[in-house]
């Protein structure tokens, strides 16, 4: 059996320029369907909004992403979650990190920390927050 893990992000009308801003940063395929290619808007304003979205990167990045429908409720909170990036070098991190960070808010500078030869924390232009860091063995010893 195999299981992946993926975030999904709800948006209150900005998913599709969340997605094409991931699409950005991480490469890959986009998928965006709307509302109306669905045959789903509620009201006539929603027909282009997302109902289905999703990067899918070579590198293992995924995110999925839709716009939460006006009849429904959405907080999206302070620190609801965050989206984890781990990759295997600081040149890898910093390279993302120098593209998402547009337009961001920087929680924590990407740098050297007790855990990781490189780790970051950002809010992108959409409040989504970012925690990047290469991935290190782990000795509980």
């Amino acid at each position: 059996m195999s299981v992946t893990t993926t975030p999904h992000l709800n948006f209150r009308g900005d998913a599709r320029a969340a997605l094409e801003f991931y699409h950005s940063v991480f490469g890959g395929q986009l998928v965006v369907v709307t509302n109306a290619d669905a045959h789903a808007a509620e009201t006539p304003d929603e027909a282009g909004q997302v109902k289905f979205g999703q990067v899918i990167g070579a590198n293992g990045f995924q995110v999925m992403a839709y716009d939460v429908p006006a009849s429904v409720g959405y907080d999206q909170g302070d620190t609801a979650f965050f989206v984890s990036v781990r990759g295997e070098t600081a040149d890898e991190i910093a390279e993302l990190w120098g593209r998402l960070a547009e337009g961001s808010t920087i929680i924590e500078d990407l740098g050297p920390s007790a855990f990781s030869p490189a780790y970051g924390m950002l809010a992108d232009r959409f409040g989504v927050v970012w925690v990047l860091d290469v991935a290190v063995a782990w000795d509980a010893a």
